[in-house]
């Protein structure tokens, strides 16, 4: 490193985390270089935790009011098809930071970190450009809350397992540190909330058939059942088994049961909009809401009775789509909605990087958003892969069809998402669409031969992951 470039022994182990990671005074992970760069945009990332893509009032859901994310959307540009890169926590979130596949960097399942020779976000973000990193919230590669978290300083670890508790202490250690951060450095922060997972815990408390609502004044504010709360029984094994073991469905909820389950589902997605709030209103108070890439995202959805099905790790559209938002002002149109463009979660750390102005990670999986966002390039993917289930299962989503299959099932799914977005009838066994569904075996066939999947992987040789 030149004499111009020269840091102290304490800036560099704040800088790059080496103190964290046990890396040798002089080196730098994965082949760092010098920060000494041009001014860059801050980042914040926010994330919540199975939260349906419509659990948004500025998504048109009357139900529910969440005055924070509408502020938001707003500002910037909203995505309707986008998808979760695997609907179940630490798998999403592994590829939300490391921009490949659950199945590349060893997260089939929750509790698994990140494999070692793969670099998060906020690792790359230090080594390439000298960001400052700070993580408030759930992790959970492996730990769930934990006070290392690799490439970043960790200013929160949230209160165990419950968002109704530990969420507001992330979000006012979040406005304390935009607040009171020395200026010095472009940042990434990164607000990671629980809610509205705490349904989880709801589903538990409540899972038994209710003879009568607990609060009969309630009655009259209850959401209607989803269009698509039935399916087409044509469906693979393990889709018929997981719903079978839904709450709804093995304790034979009424239809009031299941509809005072979403009014309280929506209760807890407006707890995370209040803190969600502080976070941004942070930010503005200090001076960073028209110099920050803010992006909105979650890690998987919630089923919310369509399909009659609870929870996530469903490659159905409640469990797979997210809520997706990214703004920056001057920069993405205000208040658009980008109904035309299928995201994912692979997408989020390349839209980083290209923002920041530096290359994405080596082998990144995903596309940067922001040709897109910003109207210069609409040219974009022909289809995105999801993975379920421990590496069990595949979705293949086009612009107009989604293609699912499961390693150990004959039976595939098949359906146009335009003439049916309910996904209630599947056209797999359908001769008309013979050729469109071999065209999505081809896609997967073709996206799993470029993949580096470790060999211990579960199912991998039934996907062909064998280019590593």
């Amino acid at each position: 490193m030149s004499d111009h470039n020269a840091i102290t022994r304490r800036d560099f182990l704040r800088l790059s985390g080496a103190a964290a990671a046990g890396v040798t005074i002089g080196t730098l992970p994965f082949g760092g270089r010098s920060w000494a760069q041009p001014a860059r945009p801050n980042v914040l990332l926010i994330i919540t935790d199975q939260h349906h893509i419509d659990a948004v009032s500025a998504a048109g859901n009357r139900h529910i009011s969440t005055p924070n994310l509408d502020a938001l959307a707003a500002r910037g540009t909203r995505f309707v098809q986008s998808y979760s890169a695997n609907p179940l926590c630490s798998p999403a979130r592994s590829a939300i930071f490391s921009g490949r596949p659950s199945s590349e960097a060893n997260v089939y399942v929750n509790g698994r970190a990140i494999r070692e020779d793969l670099p998060n976000t906020g690792q790359w973000l230090r080594e390439q450009a000298g960001y400052e990193t700070a993580y408030a919230g759930k992790w959970h590669l492996p730990q769930t809350y934990t006070s290392f978290v690799p490439g970043f300083e960790t200013i929160c670890t949230g209160i165990g397992g419950q968002g109704n508790v530990g969420d507001s202490s992330v979000s006012r250690a979040c406005e304390a540190w935009l607040r009171h951060r020395s200026h010095s450095q472009p940042f990434m922060l990164v607000a990671s909330f629980m809610q509205p997972h705490d349904i989880c815990e709801w589903l538990r408390l409540n899972s038994r058939k209710m003879d009568e609502l607990p609060y009969p004044e309630l009655a009259d504010e209850l959401p209607p059942l989803p269009d698509n709360f039935g399916f087409d029984p044509l469906e693979p094994e393990p889709v018929s088994t997981r719903r079978a073991g839904n709450e709804g469905v093995s304790n034979n909820w009424s239809e009031q049961q299941w509809r005072y389950y979403l009014w309280c589902y929506n209760r807890h997605v407006e707890m995370v909009d209040a803190e969600i709030g502080r976070v941004l209103r942070g930010l503005e108070d200090a001076g960073h809401a028209d110099d920050t890439l803010v992006i909105f995202t979650a890690d998987h959805g919630e089923g919310t009775a369509h399909h009659q099905t609870t929870r996530k790790n469903s490659l159905y559209d409640e469990a797979a789509r997210v809520p997706l938002i990214v703004s920056m002002p001057g920069e993405v149109p205000a208040g658009a909605v980008n109904a035309t463009h299928v995201a994912s979660g692979l997408d989020i750390t390349p839209t980083i990087c290209d923002w920041v102005g530096v290359n994405s990670p080596p082998q990144v999986r995903g596309r940067s958003l922001r040709p897109v966002v910003t109207g210069r390039n609409t040219t974009w993917r022909e289809f995105c892969v999801t993975e379920v289930l421990g590496n069990r299962g595949r979705m293949v989503r086009t612009d107009r069809f989604k293609y699912v299959t499961y390693a150990d099932d004959d039976t595939e799914q098949l359906f146009d998402m335009v003439e049916d977005p309910g996904e209630l009838s599947n056209l797999a066994d359908d001769a008309s669409h013979a050729e469109v569904l071999r065209d999505h075996r081809a896609m997967l066939a073709d996206w799993e031969s470029r993949l580096d999947v470790p060999p211990d992987t579960p199912y991998r040789e039934a996907w062909g992951g064998l280019a590593g």
